[in-house]
């Protein structure tokens, strides 16, 4: 929906969840066509969680809210922070050895060409999208 428009509830915010409910529930705001609820999600887990995966979360919030500018019709903007998120994701990811290929199931690979291929496509077309048609697999392929 428009930003702004009547019936669309804000989501809950300061919230603390484990890592592994904020991917379950940002993944079900995304698949819903809601991700800047999803970017509430995120932004609460790096907000709460250990510095040490602050980057990772903003990352993360970064990718939905560029996904939330891409279906509202700012393309440019959008494929400006799904970049923005994915290099922050990418550079988490190449911080160090303690840096797991798949922190709480995120498929972190797949998350990053997504991004860049949503960016492209947004670059390319320079349409608005259909944000739960175009939502990212999280933990890859198996779930939806």
């Amino acid at each position: 929906m428009p930003y702004g428009a009547d019936g669309v509830a804000r989501q809950p915010e300061g919230v603390v969840r484990a890592p592994e409910e904020s991917v379950s529930e940002a993944q079900a705001l995304l698949d819903a066509g809601r991700p800047f609820h999803a970017h509430e999600v995120f932004e609460d887990a790096w907000k709460s969680g250990p510095e040490t995966e602050r980057d990772l979360w903003k990352g993360l919030a970064q990718l939905a809210v560029g996904l939330t500018h891409a279906a509202r019709g700012n393309t440019k903007g959008g494929a400006r922070l799904l970049l923005r998120g994915a290099g922050a994701v990418e550079h988490w990811r190449g911080s160090g050895p303690e840096r797991p290929e798949r922190p709480y199931g995120i498929d972190l690979a797949e998350v990053i060409r997504w991004a860049g291929a949503l960016a492209e496509l947004l670059e390319r077309e320079e349409t608005a999208v259909d944000a739960g048609a175009h939502a990212p697999r999280l933990r890859g392929g198996a779930e939806r």
